[in-house]
């Protein structure tokens, strides 16, 4: 029974990671600690279940075998705290606060959503400037750049100006839409 479950998640996992990989000329992703995250008692369970490190793994060997770019976000990125629409960090945002409203512009962000959406610009900005891009002026507390780029496990595939810039005007637009709900 046991087996059958293992076989059923790295099924989807397979599915769902070359299905990213396919529809994508970019992956990004946020470097998280897995091993210290499963030390919290709370999590650990969900966190094992949802095998983030295999995940992790499969998208930096499709990504290579179908040439694509993935570009790895630094653990200590602010991607939560920092607001999507004017940049700002906010000092403190416990894990309980799934919502919360950016102190300079007042918009209200929904935790992981905002995340997502500072995670794609990081790694848009990394594709297209580089390795030691700061998509603000502080991006980690130990000093380190915004992105890491594992350029010996994935090969690198540039892309063209004209995809970035409509890219950024798609961003643009889902920011525009998002801000008016």
């Amino acid at each position: 029974m046991h087996a059958r479950i293992a076989d059923r998640r790295k099924d989807h996992l397979h599915k769902v990671t070359t299905r990213l990989v396919r529809e994508n000329q970019a992956v990004v992703i946020e470097d998280l600690s897995v091993t210290n995250m499963s030390k919290n008692r709370k999590l650990a369970r969900v966190i094992s279940d949802a095998s983030w490190s295999e995940m992790r793994s499969m998208l930096e060997y499709k990504c290579a075998w179908y040439g694509r770019e993935l570009i790895v976000i630094d653990r200590w990125f602010p991607s939560s705290k920092k607001c999507s629409d004017c940049g700002r960090v906010t000092a403190r945002l416990p894990l309980n606060v799934r919502e919360w409203a950016c102190d300079g512009c007042e918009v209200r962000h929904d935790r992981d959503v905002n995340a997502a959406k500072n995670i794609l610009a990081a790694g848009l900005a990394a594709s297209a400037c580089g390795a030691g891009v700061s998509p603000q002026p502080d991006t980690s507390r130990a000093g380190r750049p915004a992105a890491k780029q594992e350029s010996s496990v994935v090969r690198r595939k540039r892309i063209p100006a004209e995809e970035r810039e409509l890219v950024k005007k798609q961003m643009a637009s889902q920011q525009k839409v998002g801000a008016g709900q």
